[in-house]
């Protein structure tokens, strides 16, 4: 049987096509060719629209059918990975109501603030395990309080991946996994959090209908089947969030494994068999891939909204042919940049900086030293001590991995990159080739029984490498450094939010 991997990213749509004998993947591709825009009306906002992502999903799959590797009519389920934390609303004839509100946009912060004083602290960190934050409840909540004529033509809230399943399917549906991501889940209770839907004053007819994530959202309807070269009837089988799927693709599954990735965010996504919460939910508890009320599996998940996006900036500002050819000056340079600093938090507010928007900042900037090579390395670095300084609060949080999975993707791709994160961590790092799209569609073989388990989806899944820590010393005096400037930020950033509201 040939699985379809759908992987909905802030950038770009990629799917593959897997075929369940072998675990391989036959054939991918990715739409568009350019990366697709963030629609920013204000600071701090980040929207896409719904529709433009389901055009480019059917131009990607259509892409894929054009290598010639494959029978499209030989597809027997399919998988969802999608970017977490966003919002779609639809009216009763599942007509999308305004863009989504994306992971990355900050405009609901004080809304979930407000949320996690007024319901209180310690409920919400040992039921819901988080603050409502700048979740997808406080963005439906935003909507409420400032659209509230398009508040009141909402029939069902939906995480991204929940949209492109109904899209597939005509079917409205969600998980445990998704639900515990937006912040309505109730970790105690095992159900939609009646703190979370009467505070913000939500019917939980807003909340679809709720299935395990390895579970059939439906089958592939007629006319869609018709447009995509595809079989009537496929099944839908799983959906995820992408940072649970991407340590899904990984095979982190079992308490104490680690996976990380280096997009346009940057993530640290461990799993737990205990209900745990960060006291100040800088790192965020979600429900896993195989979680269940019986069996507490928890995806711990690290943040940082600021990291490959700083490296696209630096590349498009600094006319670089490529990303190899950034890699290859910036080897040139010693560790430490040349006492070149960069912070790269300009993409949001952030979690790991207790929902603080610092931005991204440059110090020690010597015009008459520095080269562009010098910002190239002092940029991968700077990301490099961003994952560092989170790991740190996952390890006072009780996350010790002692080797920590990745996919040879994004910033992995690059040596230097791999080597800072390794070094300044001090923790080895294993690469695999799978990535989201090849998770989601493994995810789906599950989903559809084709693996007799979870564990049998990655018998032939083998390290193309592995990674260890030489330079440490080095890293770690380049790292205090760093971190110095993070604090005068973060205090400097203090002072001037006390100073706003005297």
């Amino acid at each position: 049987m040939l699985l379809l991997g759908i992987d909905l990213g802030t950038s770009s749509i990629k799917v593959s096509v897997v075929d369940s004998s072998t675990q391989q993947c036959v054939a991918a591709a990715q739409y568009p060719d350019t990366e697709n825009p963030v629609i920013a009306i204000q600071t701090g906002w980040a929207e896409q629209a719904p529709e433009t992502w389901w055009e480019h999903i059917q131009q990607a799959i259509l892409r894929v059918h054009a290598s010639n590797k494959y029978n499209p009519l030989d597809i027997g389920a399919i998988g969802i990975a999608y970017q977490m934390h966003g919002m779609v609303v639809v009216d009763k004839h599942k007509n999308v109501l305004r863009n989504s509100i994306i992971w990355c946009d900050s405009r609901a912060v004080a809304i979930g603030e407000r949320a996690f004083q007024t319901i209180g602290k310690e409920k919400c960190l040992s039921r819901l395990l988080n603050s409502p934050g700048n979740f997808t409840a406080s963005k439906l909540a935003w909507v409420k309080e400032n659209e509230p004529a398009i508040f009141d033509q909402i029939d069902k809230v939906m995480l991204p991946g929940d949209f492109v399943a109904m899209k597939l399917t005509g079917e409205i549906n969600t998980n445990f996994s998704a639900l515990s991501e937006g912040i309505f889940w109730d970790f105690e209770a095992n159900d939609v959090s009646s703190d979370v839907l009467n505070y913000f004053g939500f019917s939980k007819n807003l909340i679809p209908s709720i299935l395990p994530v390895f579970s059939n959202y439906g089958e592939l309807t007629a006319d869609v089947a018709a447009k995509l070269l595809l079989k009537t009837g496929i099944p839908v089988t799983y959906k995820a969030g992408d940072q649970p799927n991407n340590a899904l693709s990984l095979n982190v599954l079992n308490p104490g494994e680690v996976a990380a990735t280096a997009g346009t965010s940057g993530v640290i996504y461990g799993v737990s068999d205990e209900l745990t919460y960060d006291p100040q939910s800088r790192v965020n508890p979600f429900a896993h891939v195989n979680y269940s009320c019986d069996k507490v599996r928890l995806g711990v998940l690290l943040c940082i909204n600021g990291t490959g996006i700083l490296n696209r900036w630096v590349k498009d500002k600094f006319n670089a042919d490529s990303y190899a050819a950034m890699n290859h000056e910036a080897q040139k340079v010693a560790i430490g940049s040349n006492g070149l600093r960069i912070l790269p938090f300009g993409n949001g507010a952030e979690r790991v900086l207790n929902n603080q928007q610092i931005g991204a900042h440059f110090q020690n900037l010597d015009l008459n030293k520095h080269t562009r090579a010098d910002i190239f390395r002092a940029t991968q670095e700077g990301i490099a001590f961003a994952f560092r300084y989170g790991l740190d609060i996952m390890r006072s949080n009780g996350m010790h991995p002692s080797i920590i999975k990745a996919g040879m993707a994004n910033m992995f791709q690059s040596e230097l990159f791999t080597e800072a994160f390794v070094n300044a961590t001090n923790t080895p790092v294993e690469l695999y080739k799978n990535d989201g799209s090849v998770g989601a569609a493994l995810g789906a073989g599950i989903g559809v029984k084709a693996f007799a388990s979870a564990a049998d989806a990655f018998t032939n899944m083998q390290a193309a490498k592995k990674v260890e820590p030489t330079q440490t010393d080095a890293y770690e005096s380049a790292y205090q450094n760093w971190k110095e400037l993070l604090n005068k930020q973060i205090n400097n950033t203090e002072q001037e939010e006390i100073l706003c509201h005297k």
